[in-house]
């Protein structure tokens, strides 16, 4: 089946990617919309570094900008996933409702299947797995009880995992960020042929919540 994988440069994106692929589905290419300003349906944080993910996967890339007034920004959506021209579409929805019903919309609208590989797994289990398939994953940006300055393009691995893990008893934090507490970035992976390199970021912290900027990036063999 040819497929197009909507993505962001997260690790849910990705790793959905990572799971179609071993489904044996054919990917034709990669779908991200650039929001101007916070969307409810679109991640803004380092989305300008797509690209670079979809020359280190090699695979061609449709995105486009989209002025995110809510609902309306679905037609940014539906438009490439038109121009895409396949039989179905991979999202890295997890737990959100309000992306899952949306996305399934828009692929009833123009008869393409909504393929979602990743809805509902273990919150825990899915960052192991994605740790075991050698995921690098920094975060990028934080907003939530516990997450502060000091986690701002930190690496992911089982240590943060289980730092992870006693927020989420202790405050409730959704271990995969879903609540919106933390977004990240895939700087490497088993897909892509060249690893991201980052040269330049900066950290913004106004206390409560904050990102990381990567202002300079390259690909490197690997």
């Amino acid at each position: 089946m040819n497929v197009a994988c909507l993505t962001s440069g997260g690790k849910d994106s990705i790793y959905a990617l990572y799971v179609a692929l071993h489904y044996g589905w054919n990917v034709e290419c990669l779908i991200s919309i650039k929001p101007k300003k916070i969307s409810w349906m679109y991640h803004m944080e380092n989305i300008h570094l797509v690209p670079l993910i979809s020359k280190s996967m090699e695979l061609p890339l449709l995105m486009k900008e989209s002025e995110a007034e809510k609902e309306m920004e679905l037609n940014d959506l539906k438009e490439l996933i038109e121009k895409a021209n396949v039989e179905g579409v991979i999202s890295g929805a997890v737990a959100s409702e309000y992306q899952r019903t949306r996305i399934e919309h828009i692929c009833h609208d123009i008869e393409v299947k909504s393929f979602m590989p990743i809805w509902h797994k273990n919150e825990k289990t899915l960052l192991n797995d994605m740790l075991n398939a050698k995921f690098e994953i920094l975060i990028t940006a934080v907003a939530g009880y516990g997450l502060n300055e000091r986690w701002l393009g930190k690496k992911i691995d089982y240590e943060t995992l289980r730092e992870i893990v006693e927020l989420n008893k202790k405050y409730g934090v959704n271990i995969s960020g879903e609540g919106g507490e933390y977004e990240t970035i895939v700087v490497d992976c088993p897909l892509y042929k060249y690893r991201i390199e980052i040269e330049e970021a900066d950290i913004f912290w106004d206390g409560s919540r904050g990102s990381y900027e990567i202002k300079k990036a390259k690909l490197v063999k690997k």
